[in-house]
């Protein structure tokens, strides 16, 4: 797959995808129609998800089972890596996040400025977020602020970016939902730079069903608190 960028640096978006056939093809369609190479992990999807991305013109890469979104962003980046990619972006496949922020938020990488960029839907916007949502996001805020000691305004947006090289640092282990709990956890521990971008969020009836529920986002809290009490 050829790289659409101009520059020596190879950025590419991986987009982790569990039974997502209603939303993929316009994902993948919106990454490529701003000049992004794409990448979607089908993980173990029963329904098309895996034919839409093709048809969209991602390449497509499949778990035969459901191995969780950790599992899938990691099968992804290592993907990239041996591709030899230099960035690494992090998208959603349920049409919440804008394609067309692509490029601001792997700037920093780009730049050398940061080695891990995390999109801030405070700093940008939220568009349509129920009252519910932003209260546990504010929650999960506060807990990555306690546990982790890293000050960031948004937390668990699957919008980031990555240089190919935190990623093999990071080696970040999470299967499921954890992963960005501990992607945080392991940037503070290994020094690596981090900074925020703005970007939007826009939720949906659609988007919002696809997404777990908020009491399965406080169980993903505290399994991952707990294991950091044992360890």
């Amino acid at each position: 797959m050829a790289a659409r960028f101009s520059s020596t640096m190879r950025t590419v978006v991986v987009v982790p995808a569990f039974n997502e056939e209603q939303a993929i093809f316009r994902v993948v369609s919106g990454i490529l129609r701003c000049g992004h190479d794409a990448v979607v992990v089908d993980d173990g999807s029963s329904d098309a998800t895996g034919a839409e991305a093709r048809r969209g013109g991602a390449v497509v890469l499949r778990h035969p089972i459901n191995r969780g979104y950790g599992a899938a962003l990691t099968t992804g980046t290592e993907w990239a890596a041996r591709c030899g990619y230099d960035v690494v972006v992090h998208f959603d496949a349920d049409g919440q996040h804008d394609p067309d922020e692509i490029s601001a938020v792997a700037a920093p990488i780009r730049a050398g400025e940061a080695d891990v960029a995390i999109g801030s839907r405070f700093l940008g916007a939220a568009l349509a977020l129920p009252w519910r949502r932003k209260l546990l996001i504010r929650l999960a805020v506060l807990f990555t602020r306690v546990v982790s000691r890293v000050r960031l305004t948004d937390a668990h947006n699957g919008f980031r970016a990555l240089s190919a090289e935190a990623a093999r640092r990071l080696d970040c282990r999470e299967d499921g939902m954890g992963y960005a709990s501990e992607l945080v956890e392991r940037v503070a521990r290994q020094g690596l730079r981090l900074c925020e971008v703005p970007v939007t969020i826009t939720y949906s009836e659609y988007s919002t069903s696809k997404g777990e529920g908020n009491l399965a986002k406080l169980r993903v809290g505290a399994r991952f608190l707990w294991s950091k009490l044992i360890h």
